[in-house]
Order: structure tokens, then C-alpha cells, then sequence
């Protein structure tokens, strides 16, 4: 099952929110966990990009790097997370290019357009209820779009082991929602960190 993490680095609030923020934020394998998680998405300059639970905004920077035309989302259902990453990319906000909300996957905002790419790093274990909301969420992608799922366990104990049974369940979420061309890829940390990724079916394809 997703391991599902508890007390602050679930939902940060308060002065130990702010203080569990600034570990997500300066954590040396969280930046190189989010890093490489946009790497693998391979987001294009024009796209529309929307993250779901982007904490300190560390992967909100990194596809901000990359997307330079388009426009990125973010959603974070806590408010100390929303503030702590607007300061972090106070430029590309500032630019219009970056929008980061107060809200959680099973409220998800409208968008006037379909979603170029779908990222959720390390947050599908607090979600309410993952199979409903991917489906939601493909209904947000354009024919063709992509999504990447990832998950570094940080169960006490957490092996290799821990982090291949949480990869084959994002894999089998991702298929029971209607995804195609499932995929994973494993960045070698300690536990490693597995990265589900998937396609929305195109006009015409089941």
C-alpha cells in the first residue's frame, strides 16, 4: 500500500509547519527527488503543467526553469505550503507564469483549458481517495497528456522493497484510471524513490 506519511510533513501547519517546510525545502534528496521527477516528465516551454501538493515549491521552480511560454498550477491543501513556495518563486508568480492555490485534489479548481502534464510528488498518500481523483484528473489532460506519480517511502524501516510495492500500486492506479503506456523509473536514494508515469488516451484510443 502508499505509505502514508504523518504530523507535520502531512499536512504542515502552524510554527512546526513552517519549521517541516524549511526541511522539505533544503533536504538534499528532496531537491534531487524533484528535480528528477520533472526531468522524467519532460515538460515543453508552451505546456500547462498542474502539481498537486508541491510543498516548498521545489519541483514549482524546477518546471518554472523549463516551461517558459506556457503556465503551471499548483495545489497544496496546506496554507503554510502555499506560502512558503510563493515566496520561492515570487518571480515567475509575479511574471503570471506560476499560480499556486489553497486547495486539495478533491477540490479541484477549473481550468480553461486541458492540462499539458499532471505532477504529484510524494502527496497521492494523503489524497482522499486516489482512484476517484486520478480518474478526475485525466479528465483534465488533453488527449495525449502526461502524468507522473512518485513516491519515496518514509516509513520507519522503508527498503528497496517498500518502494517496489508502492511503484507496482502507483503503475496499477494509473491503469485502473484509464491511463496507456505505463511506465516506472527508480532514482536510486536511500529508500529509493519510484516514479510512475502514464499517458491520457488519445482521440480515438481506449
Amino acid at each position: 500500500m502508499i505509505i502514508r506519511a504523518v504530523g507535520q510533513f502531512g499536512r504542515p501547519h502552524g510554527t512546526a509547519g513552517r519549521v517541516a517546510g524549511w526541511v522539505m525545502a533544503h533536504r538534499g534528496s528532496n531537491r534531487q527527488r524533484n528535480l528528477w521527477v520533472v526531468s522524467l516528465l519532460d515538460v515543453q516551454p508552451a505546456d500547462r503543467v498542474l502539481e498537486i501538493g508541491f510543498g516548498p515549491g521545489l519541483a514549482i521552480a524546477e518546471l518554472a526553469r523549463h516551461v517558459t511560454d506556457g503556465h503551471i498550477y499548483g495545489i497544496d491543501h496546506s496554507e503554510v505550503m502555499v506560502r512558503q513556495a510563493s515566496k520561492h518563486n515570487a518571480t515567475a508568480i509575479r511574471a503570471r507564469r506560476v499560480e499556486l492555490l489553497h486547495t486539495s485534489v478533491d477540490r479541484l479548481p477549473r481550468f480553461d483549458e486541458p492540462l499539458d502534464a499532471i505532477v504529484a510528488v510524494n502527496s497521492i498518500g494523503f489524497w482522499p481517495n486516489p482512484p476517484d481523483q486520478l480518474t478526475q484528473l485525466r479528465g483534465l489532460l488533453r488527449p495525449g497528456g502526461r502524468i507522473a506519480l512518485a513516491s519515496q517511502p518514509r516509513c520507519p524501516g522503508a527498503t528497496a522493497d517498500t518502494t517496489a510495492r508502492a511503484s507496482q500500486e502507483l503503475h496499477d492506479l494509473l491503469t485502473q484510471a484509464g491511463f496507456i503506456q505505463p511506465r516506472t523509473e527508480t532514482l536510486h536514494l536511500s529508500p529509493p524513490v519510484a516514479c510512475a508515469l502514464a499517458t491520457n488516451p488519445g482521440d480515438g484510443q481506449p
